[in-house]
């Protein structure tokens, strides 16, 4: 089997109470991370409903197994059934009967599948809940009921894992393309008209009616993205009429769509693309997009449920199933509006009150930030998500601050900054005990100087002995336990839940906003100091 592992760990199983009470065991009686760790809102991040692309590329360069699917539970009557469903097998529906358990193969990622203190949630889990229900009614077994198992994995590891025999379907929000229809079959679509990948633009864009008015225009997408491809070929077609280029920006891959477009909406990009269907929803919530549902550059997609070739029963059920639950029918629209929302706290960072706030802080978090040898911007999207960068934030708990810090932290030996009810001291104190983090337990060499914060982030969240545990862990699952996005954060999820996991995305997403906003300031100052030069040259 390869040595990677699923996103995190299924907890709803063919024995589901079990399961939950073990995940909800976890981590019970833990002490508390030193620092308070308070976030500025527990429903921060990134909000994905279903419907993202799969990099199709990177789907089919994959060629190991997946790793066991199903961790060592701490009831060892889990076992057998552990086995069962961690065991390669193909068949159609009426073997998945008798098996009593069907599997169905996602991502993990917050409001598609995710963990929120050992519960399932998100879009997927909702219906892969309707479908275990619909499939028991009509087949009428009354307490013998065939269970379906959630099994999340890497993108490149879903189709490997079907065709192979470790999973039976893939809910993940796949297109319907005819690479793929080579290799799997589709349910009928899950939308409820055909989607199209369009444009989606905020305050800072030129007018824009056709795809080659983004002619030098900056527009954000992620590198493994299809939109990055199809802008690609919008390029050799404008250079070949002797036309500037599109300006494409590449996004973090942990990005998602929704991230990029609340990013847009508050100024931070001009443009960037998504679904038509998600665009829609979120320029409802974002006042500052403008979906551009004209210059598209894909017209037509569908997104389905993917199964094995030849399961003409299975594909029965998931049509049946898939005509009352889709896109646009009652239950459908019931499920999405409950996980499609946002608090817009990024518009909030870079804007009025709280972008003062960054622009007066700036200076001191890029002094002690060039004191410990951390970055200054990733100091302040960590104080942002602490307090808001507000001084006067006080926790039930007794952190102070900015850097949200317990007294008691402040005055431990490693720390030893005294009054951080006062600015400066606080900021110093919190940037200090960040420093301590990062060289006590994660100085790894094998590590990068990123993960090594996102990892001193975890245990300001968490606590450094909870967080090496969780490297422990992830290395014995056959993790990378030298990186956090993908890895490591995969068991905290499960151990812990969704809270420091949270917490450690929304501060990379403030990150890269206010890194943002410093080049966007950078190029400003380059200009007029170029105008400058022209003036007085004249």
């Amino acid at each position: 089997m390869s040595s990677s592992f699923p996103r995190t760990t299924p907890l709803l199983s063919i024995l589901p109470a079990l399961w939950l009470a073990v995940a909800c065991g976890e981590g019970a009686g833990e002490p508390p991370a030193i620092g308070s760790g308070e976030t500025a809102t527990e429903s921060s991040g990134a909000i994905t409903p279903e419907g993202l692309p799969v990099d199709l590329e990177a789907v089919e360069a994959s060629a190991g197994h997946p790793a066991e699917l199903m961790p060592d539970g701490a009831d060892p009557g889990l076992t057998e059934g552990r086995e069962r469903v961690n065991t390669p097998w193909t068949g159609d529906f009426d073997g998945m009967v008798e098996r009593r358990f069907l599997r169905v193969l996602t991502v993990y990622r917050p409001g598609g599948y995710y963990l929120d203190a050992g519960q399932e949630r998100g879009v997927t889990y909702e219906l892969a809940r309707q479908f275990e229900e619909f499939i028991n009614q009509r087949l009428n077994r009354g307490h013998l009921r065939v269970h379906v198992v959630l099994l999340p994995l890497p993108r490149d590891q879903l189709l490997p894992a079907l065709i192979e025999g470790y999973g039976d379907l893939i809910s993940a929000g796949l297109r319907i393309t005819p690479e793929l229809e080579a290799r799997v079959d589709f349910g009928m679509p899950l939308n409820n008209r055909p989607i199209s990948e369009v444009l989606v633009t905020g305050p800072s864009a030129p007018e824009i009616t056709r795809l080659e008015d983004l002619a030098g225009v900056k527009v954000q997408v992620r590198a493994s993205s299809s939109y990055r491809r199809s802008l690609e070929r919008l390029n050799q077609r404008l250079a070949e009429a002797g036309r500037a280029q599109v300006r494409i920006a590449h996004a973090p891959e942990v990005l998602e769509d929704i991230d990029l477009m609340e990013m847009v909406d508050a100024g931070l990009f001009p443009a960037t693309f998504a679904l038509d269907w998600e665009a829609r929803f979120w320029a409802g919530q974002f006042t500052g997009l403008t979906v551009r549902e004209e210059v598209a550059l894909q017209e037509g997609l569908d997104i389905a449920w993917a199964m094995r070739e030849d399961s003409p029963l299975l594909l029965a059920e998931v049509n049946a199933f898939t005509r009352e639950h889709r896109q646009g029918t009652l239950i459908g629209n019931v499920i999405l509006n409950r996980y499609l929302k946002s608090d817009q706290w990024l518009k909030s960072a870079v804007q009025g009150a709280d972008y003062e706030r960054y622009q007066s802080l700036r200076d001191l978090f890029l002094q002690y930030g060039g004191q410990y040898e951390m970055d200054h911007l990733l100091l302040l999207a960590q104080g942002y998500q602490e307090s808001r960068l507000d001084q006067d934030k006080r926790s039930p708990a007794g952190a102070v601050g900015v850097m949200q810090l317990l007294p008691s932290t402040a005055s431990d030996r490693n720390v030893g900054i005294p009054d951080i009810h006062q600015l400066e001291p606080n900021i110093h104190a919190g940037v200090k005990y960040m420093s301590f983090l990062r060289a006590r337990y994660f100085n790894d060499p094998d590590m990068s100087e990123l993960n090594k914060t996102l990892f001193a982030l975890a245990a300001y969240n968490a606590g450094p002995a909870r967080v090496a545990r969780l490297r422990v862990e992830a290395a014995e699952r056959g993790l990378d336990p030298d990186r956090w996005f993908n890895q490591v954060e995969v068991v905290a999820a499960q151990r812990i839940g969704r809270e420091t996991v949270q917490y450690v995305s929304s501060i990379f997403k403030y990150f890269v906003a206010y890194r943002e906003l410093e080049s966007r300031m950078s190029d400003q100052a380059e200009i007029k100091g170029r105008a400058s030069d022209g003036t007085a040259g004249g």
